[in-house]
């Protein structure tokens, strides 16, 4: 009887811990029972390289959650950079015959982009930290105005005929492997060295713990709250970068909805909404399920009506885990 207890309560330790991982390799089985072309080489890095995207917004919105807050102007934050980085990259054809020796270097909307994500990370940040106005108020007023301001600095049109070293991030490939994926897996690595290894981790979790013992401790939570959002606004950046090199095009619709889907990968990969509780290997295993069940549905000619359905209700049951599991430690 012992036995069997102590067993039991292995097995739910192990499942706890390793519970995210089991799902998705459970989902990759059923999804290759289904259809055999999912498991081919081409259609797993085509599955990788869709939530590329969405990956590099869910590691920086994993951070945020991690400290009790949301974000829910990464997809707006997105399409601002996506317009800026793809106005300095565009093929100005008419230039080049006029002055052929002057070419602007990939760095310069690469930077252009990022700093976008910055800037408008940076604001939220302060505007949190100072005024202590929730975080869901302070990103939903990013989200519309960056939105806006995405629409009149493209004057609401898409911004094509881009430079092919700058179509690179987002379709080029390095040794077989598509670029964006690289792109994920660097940040990612970072991200999660940040959170695991660093000064900066620990008091992303110390504040997301205990936000009062964490300023009794002497943490500066007002300074790392600002640097967060900013590293968050900054993956957004980014992302907006590789999306719109992706298409050959900077459309300020870009990125709508997106910040659900980060927050499901996160949320999934067991980031509890709850604060001090999440990882960045999770994150990315959230978004590989989301992926994997958007990839297979596709392949098996499901309606993208009952997709969102789906997603809607697996996002729902892993809070409603995360609840279960985090009451189970009390």
């Amino acid at each position: 009887m012992e036995r069997s207890r102590k067993m039991k309560a292995k097995t739910e330790q192990l499942f706890r811990k390793y519970g995210i991982f089991f799902i998705f390799i459970g989902m990759v089985v059923l999804m290759s029972i289904l259809s055999p072309a999912f498991l081919k080489v081409g259609n797993l890095l085509n599955v990788v390289r869709q939530i590329s995207v969405i990956g590099l917004i869910a590691c920086g919105v994993t951070m945020v959650i991690i400290t009790t807050g949301i974000d829910l102007s990464s997809g707006s934050v997105l399409a601002l950079s996506a317009v800026v980085a793809a106005s300095f990259a565009q093929r100005a054809d008419w230039a080049s015959k006029m002055y052929p020796n002057i070419d602007v270097p990939l760095i310069v909307p690469i930077l252009a982009g990022i700093l976008v994500g910055v800037l408008c990370g940076a604001i939220v940040g302060i505007i949190i930290a100072k005024t202590k106005i929730p975080p869901f108020i302070a990103t939903l007023g990013m989200m519309i105005v960056a939105r806006g301001a995405a629409l009149i600095y493209s004057d609401g049109r898409p911004i094509s005929s881009l430079k092919s070293s700058y179509n690179f991030i987002g379709q080029g490939k390095v040794l077989g492997i598509p670029f964006p994926i690289i792109v994920l897996v660097v940040m990612a690595a970072i991200t999660h060295v940040l959170l695991t290894n660093t000064k900066f981790g620990k008091y992303v979790y110390a504040i997301g713990g205990n936000e009062n013992a964490a300023v009794v401790s002497g943490i500066n939570v007002d300074k790392y709250k600002v640097l967060i959002y900013t590293y968050a606004g900054m993956l957004s950046g980014m992302a907006g970068i590789v999306l719109s090199s992706r298409i050959s095009s900077g459309q300020p619709g870009l990125g709508v909805a997106y910040e659900l889907d980060a927050i499901a990968s996160a949320v999934i990969g067991g980031t509890s909404l709850n604060g001090g509780i999440g990882k960045i290997t999770g994150t990315i295993i959230g978004a590989l399920i989301i992926g994997v069940l958007n990839n297979g549905l596709d392949l098996l000619n499901v309606s993208a009506y009952w997709q969102q359905i789906v997603k809607g209700v697996i996002i729902v049951a892993a809070v409603i885990l995360d609840e279960r599991k985090n009451r189970g430690k009390k």
